[in-house]
């Protein structure tokens, strides 16, 4: 085993929650690059290799289910797991999440950032 750490890119626009996950996910020994640019994200992905991505849906420019979709269509990132952390909990942004291959799909009000740090450890070793 490498020495390198793994690594999870994080796109989310709301700088506090990504101050937090950075730190929470820094503490676990992870890796983490941030950007709330949608246009950016699907480039990092391909440089970066993370290992899970943690989506927001609501982002400035390109919204996280083109994110996604744009992921899945690409050789480089299609395998990549996809948390959708969001605050659109309603039953059909789920169905679409989850149809456009999403790992999961995590309303931010309705878990703790231990129970999504848990749940990146879980889509790591799947």
């Amino acid at each position: 085993m490498s020495d390198a750490k793994t690594k999870i890119l994080l796109i989310e626009d709301d700088p506090m929650i990504v101050e937090m996950y950075k730190m929470r996910l820094e503490a676990e020994g992870y890796e983490v690059t941030a950007t709330d640019r949608g246009s950016e994200a699907i480039e990092i992905a391909k440089k970066e290799k993370p290992a899970v991505v943690l989506l927001d849906v609501i982002l400035p420019e390109i919204d996280g289910f083109t994110i996604l979709q744009n992921m899945k269509a690409e050789m480089e990132t299609k395998d990549i797991p996809v948390l959708l952390l969001t605050n659109l909990g309603q039953e059909s942004d789920k169905e679409k999440g989850t149809n456009l291959g999403a790992a999961d799909y995590f309303v931010k009000s309705q878990h703790t950032p231990a129970e999504v740090i848990q749940k990146v450890k879980e889509l790591i070793t799947k």
